[in-house]
This record gives structure tokens, sequence and C-alpha cells, in this order.
């Protein structure tokens, strides 16, 4: 969430930042708003001051007179009684204001950051690197080819269980998952990071805290007689483990890993990747967070980019590191970096991790803050993935696969999966 102040003394920087996402954005209602707030308060606080200083008089003529029902008392106690009603009205007024400069600024994205390339959609943002030797060979398969030879997993089965675009993961399918899992909360716990296991159901504040309500809302699973909606990722409870608290600053930075499965309907992307494991409604994700220091928000970025990378290297997968331009950023973000992994049957590269820096942003719209210089400030969030179990699988599969129709498991793995190889029966 933005800052009100900033939004009331500055309406014309803060739209100049926002137009950097590529889009324009008037916030001239809510500057009005923030600015009735303000004089608000203002009166609140006058006839406060005034109201303290008539009670003061009205207790010494009590003290020094003898009739307590005196006609000077009883005009110094209805115009006391003028001051309560006229606050009580104006504090009404601004509970009015309130709710209606928080639905406004909760529409607000976050500032792009000043280091971020400027664009307006992925055509525009800029590779930063590549790792590894990309496998390049003619006929060569899909994973969902190489799946369903290998009897990994089922979605056709799926269907008569849940509907499309959910799936099943069979034998070495759901070995090679519960492998990935273990594996990526185990280099990631062993690198400093609490592994914590969230719930998969949220309430409404959790996302809003995070910034997927109210933008995002037909993006996620609802169940409406609970307040309770299927988390969309991990990102959302772990920052809401911390909802409402001041930190301790010498705890900082705080780094948590989550395995937790993932729901998102996924509106809008009908007919692209929604065979196989890339686009699924239902998806299991480890994901690394971070409550940090505001000072050093900008380290911190480079080292969850860096833990997130370490898992592609480590499992062998070739992969390239993006800078997320100013019109592809996510709503809540301020920078992020992309990495993503080499699929050799579409002889490209897909998004399998997103590494981001939200600043204060995700903290001011869920109150989390520590204490600096013996004042309460809004610390910075970071999240990345570490990374998507399924998207990883598809590129084991896919990089591993063999002339003989078996599927290679990365050395790093094979502890954890138990086998060099998968074969065919």
């Amino acid at each position: 969430m933005l800052d009100q102040k900033l939004i009331r003394e500055n309406p014309t920087s803060v739209e100049a930042n926002l137009s950097l996402r590529g889009k324009v954005f008037n916030i001239s209602r809510i500057h009005k708003l923030t600015v009735e707030k303000k004089e608000i308060d203002i009166e609140i606080s006058n006839l406060q001051s005034e109201s303290k200083k008539l009670s003061k008089l009205i207790g010494l003529e009590i003290s020094k007179s003898q009739n307590s029902n005196s006609e000077e008392l009883n005009e110094l106690k209805n115009k006391g009684n003028k001051y309560r009603t006229e606050i009580s009205e104006f504090e009404e007024k601004k509970r009015i204001l309130e709710n209606a400069i928080q639905k406004e600024i909760l529409s607000l994205p976050n500032f792009p950051s000043k280091d971020a390339p400027i664009g307006k959609d992925e055509n525009n943002n800029i590779q930063i690197k590549t790792w590894g030797d990309p496998l390049k060979r003619e006929n060569l398969k899909s994973h969902l080819e190489i799946g369903e030879s290998l009897n990994l997993f089922d979605s056709i089965k799926t269907t008569k269980i849940s509907k499309s675009r959910f799936i099943t993961l069979i034998g070495n399918g759901a070995r090679l998952e519960r492998a990935l899992i273990n594996f990526m909360l185990d280099i990631h716990s062993e690198n400093g990071y609490l592994e914590l296991m969230p719930p998969a159901l949220i309430n409404s504040e959790s996302l809003q805290g995070s910034g997927q309500l109210p933008k995002f809302s037909n993006e996620s699973f609802n169940c409406s007689k609970d307040d309770l909606w299927l988390s969309p990722t991990a990102e959302v409870p772990l920052t809401a483990f911390h909802r409402n608290e001041i930190l301790d600053f010498k705890l900082l930075p705080i780094k948590y890993v989550a395995f937790s499965p993932c729901f998102r309907r996924e509106a809008g992307s009908y007919g692209r990747d929604t065979k196989g494991l890339i686009r699924l409604h239902q998806f299991n994700k480890v994901e690394l967070y971070w409550f940090c220091d505001p000072s050093k928000s900008l380290e911190a970025h480079k080292s969850i980019t860096a833990d997130a990378e370490s898992i592609l290297k480590k499992l062998n997968l070739p992969y390239r590191l993006i800078d997320i331009c100013t019109g592809d950023l996510g709503f809540s973000s301020s920078r992020t970096f992309d990495l993503e992994v080499w699929l050799p049957s579409s002889k490209s590269y897909r998004e399998i991790s997103s590494c981001s820096n939200c600043l204060d942003f995700q903290a001011r719209r869920s109150s989390i803050r520590t204490k600096i210089d013996k004042k309460n400030q809004y610390i910075h969030t970071l999240n990345g993935s570490g990374l998507a179990i399924g998207r990883t699988m598809a590129a084991i599969l896919e990089n591993g696969q063999q002339l003989d129709g078996s599927v290679k498991i990365p050395e790093a793995l094979v502890p954890y999966f138990g086998s060099d190889f998968i074969k065919p029966d």
C-alpha cells in the first residue's frame, strides 16, 4: 500500500511514479479524500484541545463554587456537551472518509524501482545472463509425452475426480515430486531459512495484506461461506504470519521457506500450456520469503534470487535471469528478477521463479514494523519461488530425456529419488 501522506502532499509525484508501469493513473479523487481527512483531523484536534481546557475550567469552577447547579457552571457544561457532539460528528465523517480512502488506495500498485528497466510489456524485459548448456537436437519429446509414456501422471482420469487442468501424479511421478520438495526444503534450510508449513485456506485480510485482494479476486478460489480462500501462493500466509506485529530489529532478516499447494484459476490463459505441468489450477511450490531491514533490501533481493538460482544449478538445469521491466511488474513488486528454465521441446525458456522486492508495500498493508532509532518503521518484504515443483519436474523430464526413452535424474537429486534413471516398464 502506498503512503497516504505522500499521496496527500505530492500527488503529482505519485502519478508520475505509477505511470512508469505504462498506464495512466489519475489519483485526484483519493488525493481530495486525503486532504479532507487531514482537515477533519485538525478540526478534531482543535476541538479536543478546547474540550480539555473547558474540563479544567469546569473543575476549577466546581471546587470554588458552593452551588454545583449555578448558571455559570451549567453554561460551561452545555458548552462541553456541544464540543463532545461536534467531535463525535467529525469522527463519524472521518470514519467514512477512511473507508473510502482505504478502498481507493488498495487498488493502487507499488511504485516501480528506479533501477527497473523502463518498458510496456514482457518484450521490454532484459536478459541479464544465461547459465548452463541448453539441450538442442531434433525430435525431442515434450514433458507431456515423456510423462505419459513413462506413466508418471494422468490428466484424463483426473477429470473424473475434479475437472480439466488438474493432474494426478502416479508412481515415479509422485516419487519425483516428493523428492524435489524435500530436496529444495533441505537446501534452503541449510542456507539459513526457517521452514514453515502454513494453511492452504487463508482469510481475506491475508490476501489483502500481500496485495492479491481486491485486484485479483477473480484469480483465486473462494469458500464464501467461511470467508476463506485457497492460497494462490505461500507468499500470502507468510506475509500474514507477522501481520500487526513490531518485529525485533535484531532478528532481521527473518528468512522463511515454505512448501505449499497453490491454487489459481489462471483466467485468460485458455489454449496456452493447458496440457502438462506448466499451467495447472493446482500445483506445488517451495516459496522463499524475507522480512528485511529497509536499508538492506536491495542486497537481500540479490541474495534471495541467488538462493533460487542455486536449486537450478544443483539440478544442472540451464536457465536465464531476466530483469522485469516496469510495465510487466507484478502488482506488489517494485523490482523483479525472473528465472526462466530451458525447455528443449519448445526451444525456449519458461518462467520457473519470480524473485521480487516489494519494499514496504506489503508491510504497510499488513502493518508489519520494526523499531529503528526508537521509531516504528515499516520493514521491507521479499519473496521468490525456490522453485515451482511442477515446472521443475517438466524441465528435468525434458532435459534428462535419453534416446532409449528413459530419463536421467540429476545427480544431486538421486539420494532423494533413490535411482539414477526413470526407465520404461
